[in-house]
């Protein structure tokens, strides 16, 4: 007797499959059903081990169309065994497997927010900590020149300052002005918010959104974009979107290298 399909789903109705992924280290994916986020640390057992920006460990079967890369349904595979281990950081360095963070040098970068420090630590944070570079935030510039005061900067304690939307003229400006000297840097990138410093593509727009002169600017873009205007929730889904250098623009790139080179030169020909 001929055997007939018990599936009598159409065609049409059926699901695509999804594209296949290693699940190589490094890799940032979602899990839609916890909508936990995280870069892939281990593959073993038909298991992926995912950790979040908090440090936090999840385990996952690797069942078709399990996860979302940028957004995107795909299903993870197992890759070979010699990708298992990154040698890239998320900022394009050489990776050196089993290094220790160094001691925190006196040394240190001040951004100008938390969600700038909470970036450069996602792309910057594995050489920060090989170098022992300590990132704080400053919640704005108008203090800074006390702040540094307060600091001293010295040959072997360099204060490298990132600042937000730095144009030439403004008041933001003559601050960083007033206070760079030998030993204490301040460099600043073109973007109103450090939202803006990750590519649109990225997180999955055409572009940033103009927002009206006075408006509060991340309010603005949300409601431009119809996100929730949950601030802090849209930055951390946007923040899950950044995996390397590659998701952010070249002008923040280069000013955070500088500073990263500055602290950790010690000035001596």
């Amino acid at each position: 007797m001929r055997q007939y399909s018990a599936d009598l789903t159409p065609p049409w109705k059926k699901p695509k499959p999804a594209p296949e992924v290693p699940a190589e280290a490094g890799l940032v994916v979602e899990e839609p059903g916890t909508g936990f986020c995280g870069a892939v640390i281990r593959c073993e057992a038909g298991t992926v081990t995912l950790e979040d920006r908090f440090g936090k460990h999840r385990v996952f079967p690797m069942e078709p169309r399990g996860f979302l890369l940028e957004g995107r349904v795909v299903t993870l595979v197992r890759p070979p065994s010699s990708a298992l281990r990154p040698t890239r950081t998320a900022s394009g360095s050489v990776a050196v497997p089993g290094a220790r963070a160094r001691v925190a040098r006196a040394g240190r970068i001040y951004v100008e927010g938390r969600h700038d420090a909470e970036l450069v630590e996602r792309v910057w944070g594995d050489d920060l900590r090989i170098e022992g570079v300590v990132v704080e935030y400053l919640e704005g510039v108008d203090d800074l020149p006390a702040i540094v005061e307060e600091f001293a900067p010295g040959p072997d304690a360099r204060l490298g300052i990132l600042v937000d939307h730095l144009l030439p003229g403004t008041k933001e400006w003559r601050i960083a002005q007033s206070v760079t000297s030998e030993h204490a840097l301040v460099v600043g990138h073109p973007y109103i918010d450090i939202w803006e410093a990750v590519k649109p593509s990225s997180v999955g727009i055409a572009a940033w959104p103009r927002v009206p002169h006075g408006q509060d600017w991340k309010t603005g873009v949300c409601r431009a974009l119809g996100w929730p205007e949950n601030t802090g929730a849209v930055w951390q889904a946007i923040l899950a979107r950044v995996g390397s250098y590659k998701d952010l623009e070249p002008e923040l790139l280069g000013r955070v290298e500088e500073l990263i080179d500055f602290v950790t030169d010690s000035g001596e020909a």
